[in-house]
């Protein structure tokens, strides 16, 4: 079924805010903790420092109303630069490929686009984009979502 979360990116804290986030709102993380460490090795990507191994790659927190609220560290060794105002995206998972290629399409149309949408290491096809206001997007379908149709 269909989703919207919302998607946090920090410098190097994001275990200790999900931490107090898990405080707050009480629940589990969503399949734990994915570190660094845990992505596969890519020709596209430097190799990553050891500094930044254990840090989040992903977590995902069940806030109010089935609303995921969901992080990740964006380390400088990945070209990442937080900034406030940078570290919100809008996750959309829509139900089918064509309904995310429709979704980004209009969404980055004057926009910049991120990523193109494309199958990930994770499971997903995915991609991400800034819209022409600004307002930044990232979409997943889940390989079991689309692997049916």
């Amino acid at each position: 079924m269909a989703s919207v979360s919302t998607y946090l990116n920090f410098s190097r804290n994001t275990e200790e805010a999900f931490n107090f986030y898990r405080t707050v709102f009480g629940g589990d993380f969503n399949g734990g903790i994915s570190r660094f460490r845990d992505m596969p090795e890519s020709a596209d990507m430097p190799p990553l420092p050891e500094k930044d191994k254990d840090l989040v790659m992903h977590v995902a927190l069940p806030i109010l109303g089935g609303h995921m609220l969901m992080g990740t560290d964006a380390p400088e060794s990945m070209q990442f630069r937080v900034n406030q105002g940078n570290n919100v995206y809008i996750n959309l998972e829509p139900d089918t490929r064509e309904e995310a290629d429709w979704l980004f399409k209009a969404l980055s149309e004057g926009g910049v686009v991120e990523m193109e949408m494309q199958d990930t290491f994770w499971g997903a096809y995915y991609g991400s984009c800034r819209d022409k206001y600004g307002v930044q997007w990232m979409f997943n379908v889940s390989h079991s979502d689309h692997a049916a149709q």
